[in-house]
């Protein structure tokens, strides 16, 4: 058995892993390099708020996980509620909604219909 510590999202979880299966032929054990480990409970640290940059507004709207722009539902300009749909993403083939979290007005769209993005790419920008 192995004992690995794996971090998802700030979190580190321990997990102990079994080799099964005859095939498989031993190699050298290798040390991984330490990882400090985060308290249980403890929050992941916040990252430092970016200042807008020209064009964009104050409250960033980033994607919570990879996929692919399906839709763009608002527009630059566009008046929107908190909870309305600023866009649709593909996320493991499911249509995910990226909603707006305050109300406000929509400042940037940062992102097109069909373009792949990372967790934590920044979608648009909106200004309340």
């Amino acid at each position: 058995m192995k004992n690995y510590t794996i971090t998802v999202n700030g979190t580190a979880y321990d997990v102990t892993v079994e080799e099964t299966g005859a095939g498989v032929a031993p190699s050298a054990p290798r040390k991984a390099p330490a990882m400090p480990k985060a308290p249980a409970g403890a929050p992941a640290p916040a990252a430092a708020p970016a200042a807008p940059a020209g064009g964009e507004g104050s409250i960033r709207i980033e994607a919570g996980a990879a996929g692919k722009v399906f839709k763009v539902e608002a527009s630059k300009g566009a008046q929107v509620k908190m909870g309305d749909t600023i866009l649709v993403l593909e996320i493991m083939k499911m249509e995910t909604p990226v909603v707006a979290p305050k109300s406000g007005t929509v400042v940037s769209i940062n992102v097109s219909e069909g373009q792949s993005v990372e967790a934590g790419a920044l979608l648009a920008t909106m200004n309340e």
